[in-house]
């Protein structure tokens, strides 16, 4: 099977699996993701092909979705690309980026590197930042039934893993421990710069969100 053939048929599959996904981590997250990856790989030395299979699929099961299990997501992706022949080295590949390219796997101590991981985690982190990313965190706010801004509930800017993923704080809390965060984070050279502008929004965004919240 082609390049062309295997992308296509992921795609369907990614658009049928998350039909009726939370709208923060529905398709149209993955294609902007997947389009961002591809624009980032376009100044690196990569496999093309792992980076649009990881970006498509990376968010096939969120753990956030499936009560915290964080191995669901590599093995739906794993049992697909198995179920259309792809090599077992591609499929691993791919798993590995799935598995590690997460804000809170960076809890974790590192144990898996890759350009293609770098790549897509970047694109992953784009979508969590700027205009998109403001609109993402408060859609999965109220998913989740959080407050919007609680002055009496602080960031805590030193949480553990476990804090992190079981977190019921308000949604503006989650800028200052995640968001205003990645900047800083980010991976490849183009990341870093497409990164700066939307984080300059989000400081621009807050204050006006506390100009009107005083």
């Amino acid at each position: 099977m082609d390049k062309a053939a295997i992308i296509e048929k992921t795609v369907i599959f990614v658009q049928e699996t998350l039909k009726n996904a939370e709208g923060g981590h529905d398709w149209w997250h993955i294609h902007r993701v997947w389009t961002n990856a591809k624009l980032i790989a376009r100044t690196e030395d990569c496999d093309m092909l792992i980076v649009e299979l990881a970006a498509l699929l990376h968010d096939i099961a969120d753990s956030k979705f499936h009560n915290g299990d964080e191995e669901i997501g590599p093995a739906t992706a794993g049992k697909f690309l198995t179920s259309i022949n792809l090599d077992g080295d591609t499929t691993t590949h791919v798993q590995q980026i799935i598995r590690h390219m997460s804000f809170k796997a960076g809890f974790d101590k590192a144990t898996f590197h890759s350009k293609e991981l770098a790549i897509v985690q970047d694109a992953d982190r784009l979508d969590a930042i700027g205009a998109i990313g403001i609109a993402r965190a408060f859609t999965y706010g109220g998913f989740k039934d959080r407050e919007i801004y609680n002055p009496n509930i602080k960031p805590n800017l030193n949480m553990s893993k476990e804090e992190y993923k079981n977190t019921t704080a308000p949604t503006i809390n989650h800028f200052y421990e995640k968001l205003l965060l990645l900047k800083d984070k980010m991976n490849t050279q183009t990341g870093k710069q497409l990164a700066l502008q939307r984080h300059n929004f989000m400081e621009s965004y807050l204050e006006q969100f506390y100009s009107e919240v005083q």
